[in-house]
């Protein structure tokens, strides 16, 4: 039956899912799975993303190998491999330890939250001056 003008199960199905690609893909602009409202009503980025501050960077930095560390990992190597300047290792193992803890007597979101809490006050002690004034090797 495959010659008599009749299309075998196989390509029909298959000519579905080429159509029913091609109809989603319109030329609209729009990225993959958007939908057509979300991608007008987000602004449009104004330029560049500005750089992190160094308080920002030392948040993000702690607070990733924290969550790590809290949840059992070990970090790869020395401070250096993991990203991170002496004095965010230092805000480092003073806030998994207090997080370890925090977690023995109060649970896992105490320990969380106490991340993230004191890795923001830590970070923002150390760095309120904007970083070493003197050389990286002064903290």
């Amino acid at each position: 039956m495959g010659r008599g003008g009749v299309l075998r199960p196989g390509l029909a199905a298959l000519g579905l899912v080429m159509a029913v690609a091609a109809a989603g893909c319109g030329g609209s602009g729009d990225p993959v799975g958007a939908s057509a409202g979300a991608a007008h009503s987000a602004p449009a980025p104004s330029g560049p993303p500005r750089p992190l501050s160094g308080t920002e960077l030392c948040v993000s930095a702690v607070g990733y190998w924290a969550h790590e560390m809290l949840d059992g990992g070990e970090p790869y190597g020395d401070y250096q491999s993991m990203g991170l300047s002496n004095r965010q290792y230092d805000i480092l193992r003073q806030v998994v330890e207090a997080a370890r803890a925090a977690k023995r007597t109060q649970g896992v979101r105490a320990a969380e939250e106490l991340i993230g809490r004191q890795t923001r006050e830590a970070c923002t002690e150390r760095y309120r001056d904007g970083g070493p004034s003197r050389g990286p090797w002064r903290s």
